[in-house]
């Protein structure tokens, strides 16, 4: 059966829903310059302009095309994810400077806009598009140089020994939750709304994210998720962003065989045989690089 959908327009935008929804509380905070429409999350953001300064407003509470969950339970996953931007601030993290309830309606959260693009716009890109198309900017990013390339990995692992030390686990990183700044060489994470305080357990079987970086116990019910498992996490982003993505062959490997031998070792299916934690893994990283030039 055929959607009804739900034509809106807002400022500059336009966009559709499955149901009708109230914005007028948006234009209060500026005009709307850009939409962000087909996360399955539930949430849809938006790009605001205020006198010169931009803003990103995360928003749950309308009913998104590829949502089929309830709006009430997106509701509560804003606003419990505010909590998370608060604790983990982080220079490598999008900056959260308002939160607030949209009576009768739904939540929102505002965030200092970051010039950057998504390294996985899957509704702009989809695979095989993403790695080959010219203006993908996964394929852009990929053709900076090794050494810039390090430098992201560098701000993605700092926040997430921060995340480990503040008593967390990410959950659902993935190459989405990343945006980069190609003007000024800078990667900023973006989304850490499902990350969860430790002791956390698979309470799913298949937990949230994308499974090209998910390790095996985020498959397997009752299995406990902690930094050994996020340290198979960081090791599947750095072959996804100097090497083959699932493809662990050094012969696609961009940065030298001592980095190698530590992405190997932290993405190891027997979970004893990573670093016991980011920190280790990140200390081993950090003195592998040293050989790299």
């Amino acid at each position: 059966m055929t959607k009804n959908l739900f034509r809106v327009e807002l400022d500059d935008v336009k966009f559709q829903l499955q149901e009708k929804h109230d914005f007028a509380w948006l234009q209060k905070l500026g005009r709307v310059f850009d939409v962000f429409d087909q996360q399955d999350s539930g949430n849809i953001s938006f790009g605001l302009e205020r006198d010169g300064e931009k803003l990103f407003v995360k928003y749950a509470g309308a009913k998104t095309l590829n949502f089929s969950g309830e709006t009430q339970d997106a509701i509560h996953n804003l606003r419990e994810a505010v909590y998370l931007y608060r604790e983990l601030s982080h220079p490598s993290l999008i900056e959260l400077i308002n939160h607030f309830e949209v009576k009768s309606a739904g939540y929102a959260a505002v965030f200092k806009w970051f010039e950057g693009e998504s390294l996985h716009p899957h509704w702009s890109f989809p695979p095989p598009a993403k790695y080959s198309h010219p203006e993908s900017p996964y394929y852009r990013y990929k053709q900076l140089t090794v050494a810039q390339r390090l430098v992201s990995l560098d701000s993605i692992f700092s926040f997430h020994a921060y995340v480990e030390k503040r008593g967390f686990v990410a959950v659902d990183f993935y190459d989405g939750s990343l945006l980069c700044d190609f003007r000024n060489n800078e990667l900023k994470i973006c989304d850490i709304d499902l990350y969860q305080r430790k002791p956390f357990t698979n309470t799913m079987g298949r937990l949230w994210g994308s499974s090209r970086f998910m390790s095996p116990e985020e498959f397997i019910l009752c299995a406990e998720i902690d930094e050994r498992t996020n340290v198979f996490n960081m090791g599947a982003m750095a072959f996804a962003l100097v090497g083959g993505e699932l493809d662990r062959s050094f012969a696609k490997w961009e940065a030298g065989r001592e980095l190698y031998k530590v992405a190997i070792r932290a993405v190891n299916e027997n979970r004893q045989l990573r670093y016991p934690n980011v920190a280790d893994f990140k200390a081993a990283w950090d003195l592998a690089s040293s050989f790299f030039n």
